[in-house]
C-alpha cells in the first residue's frame, strides 16, 4: 500500500472536501482518500505509487491548489 500526502489551499468546508474527493477519486489507481478542509491535508492511498501530478491536476479541476507535502 502506498500513501501520498498533499497540502491543499482554498478549502473551507465539507462541500470543498467533497469536491476534492470527487475529482481525486477519478485518478487511476486511487483506492482511498482522506481530505480535511480544517488542516488542508489530502492523503491518497493506492496499491502502487500514484501519479502526484495527476492528483494535483484533479485538485486544480476541483478549484483548489495542491502541492506534494
Amino acid at each position: 500500500m502506498s500513501t501520498t500526502e498533499f497540502q491543499v489551499t482554498g478549502m473551507t468546508c465539507g462541500h470543498c472536501e467533497m469536491s476534492v474527493r470527487e475529482e481525486v477519486e477519478k485518478v487511476a489507481g486511487v483506492e482511498g482518500i482522506d481530505v480535511s478542509a480544517q488542516t488542508g491535508r489530502l492523503v491518497v492511498t493506492s496499491a502502487a505509487p500514484i501519479d502526484a501530478d495527476a492528483v494535483i491536476s484533479a485538485v486544480d479541476e476541483a478549484g483548489y491548489r495542491a502541492v506534494s507535502a
